[in-house]
């Protein structure tokens, strides 16, 4: 048998994105296309779900502002260079101030504006998490992101998008206190992360 070499898709071929949008993926599963790169990530286990679920109860009841949240809403954001397609990436949970109904009637893919606050917990590919995802929501302006390294062991709310990035960021280990500004106002428990 012989291989075959492929040329690479021009970045700026619909191709990709036409490819991305037409996948369907097993139940649970979810596709998103980051940074010209399609990631299939299978469902998630139980202490992924435990971790948003600890941090979805604090924000639904502790926030200043009145808070709604989606568990893995896409969310269609600027792409980076190289005329790439728009990135279609899906939170862990997508969190808005509830006087915009922002997911009501929105689209499969919405994109980013009026967001507060993006969360992930890493999982399978924690590099996607810490990097291209990162990127993806500062370019979008979404102006927190706070991921939840399990492999670290550590919770990070990155703030302040500015130059396709954050500029603020506070990392705390397991079973600190993370400071969430307004609107949310209020220190999130990590105590239940240990």
């Amino acid at each position: 048998m012989t291989a075959m070499a492929h040329e690479p898709i021009p970045a700026q071929d619909d191709t990709l994105l036409e490819g991305f949008l037409a996948l369907e993926t097993p139940n649970g599963f979810r596709a998103e296309l980051i940074e010209g790169e399609i990631v299939v990530t299978p469902p998630p286990d139980g202490d992924h779900e435990d971790y948003l679920s600890v941090i979805l109860r604090q924000v639904l009841r502790e926030s200043a502002t009145d808070m709604d949240s989606s568990g893995h809403k896409g969310l269609l954001l600027p792409a980076g260079a190289d005329g790439r397609p728009p990135n279609h990436v899906i939170p862990d949970a997508t969190i808005a101030p509830r006087a915009l109904r922002l997911f009501r009637g929105a689209p499969s893919w919405m994109p980013g504006d009026g967001v507060a606050m993006v969360v992930e917990v890493t999982s399978t590919n924690p590099l996607k998490d810490r990097e291209a995802k990162r990127l993806c929501y500062a370019r979008a302006g979404i102006p927190l992101y706070l991921l939840v390294d399990r492999d670290k062991a550590t919770v990070t709310l990155f703030s302040e998008p500015e130059n396709a990035d954050y500029s603020g960021s506070h990392t705390q280990p397991f079973g600190k206190p993370v400071p969430l500004p307004a609107p949310f106002s209020f220190d999130l428990d990590t105590a239940d992360f240990l």
